[in-house]
């Protein structure tokens, strides 16, 4: 089994010394680092080191928000890591899933995580059939045809920009654009 690192700052100014030398103490015979926020999906350098990683190796990360900000993206990630039968071995959160005991904390977790998203759902949708109830719908508001269709005048006289209409009328780009494919559509079946 290799130990393959990965190390992460949200920032340039911020270094990685900390993390590389936890991680080189962990084991890690190769360390993937890179400077760039969590939130961030497009993680270049943790998508090469779960792309290097082979069955039966272990990622080592120093802490689990390293490797993931929302508990979501980091059950996202572990699926992922255990689909291809990679172990997550997290040094400041003592967490090893190539133990029992580290396996089990690490459902735990995502039972938690699992049952968190469960009951922001149950609310969202008590809340919308609360709403529901007093005759408010959900979704955005309909923009006014009238509006609509000064910005189809508009873009047909061909004097003006998808700039100066959406500037002139309110109605957005892609209202536009979904007004006109409409049209073309009702065209084509006549």
């Amino acid at each position: 089994m290799a130990r393959i690192g990965y190390g992460r700052v949200s920032t340039l100014d911020q270094s990685l010394d900390l993390q590389t030398d936890a991680l080189i103490q962990a084991g890690c015979i190769k360390i993937f680092e890179e400077k760039v926020s969590g939130k961030n999906d497009d993680r270049i350098e943790l998508a090469k080191a779960i792309e290097y990683l082979r069955e039966g190796d272990a990622l080592v990360v120093y802490k689990l928000d390293r490797l993931a900000r929302s508990t979501k993206k980091l059950i996202e990630i572990s699926e992922l890591l255990d689909q291809r039968g990679i172990e997550l071995i997290s040094i400041r959160d003592n967490i090893d899933t190539t133990n029992a005991v580290g396996r089990a904390m690490f459902k735990m977790i995502a039972v938690i995580a699992e049952l968190e998203r469960d009951i922001i759902s149950e609310r969202t949708m008590a809340g919308l059939a609360a709403a529901r109830a007093r005759g408010r719908k959900g979704g955005r508001p309909k923009t006014d045809e009238k509006k609509v269709n000064q910005a189809i005048k508009l873009y047909d006289s061909k004097q003006y920009s998808l700039n100066e209409i959406t500037e002139l009328t309110g109605v957005s780009k892609p209202t536009l654009y979904r007004e006109l494919s409409k049209r073309t559509e009702s065209k084509k079946s006549s």
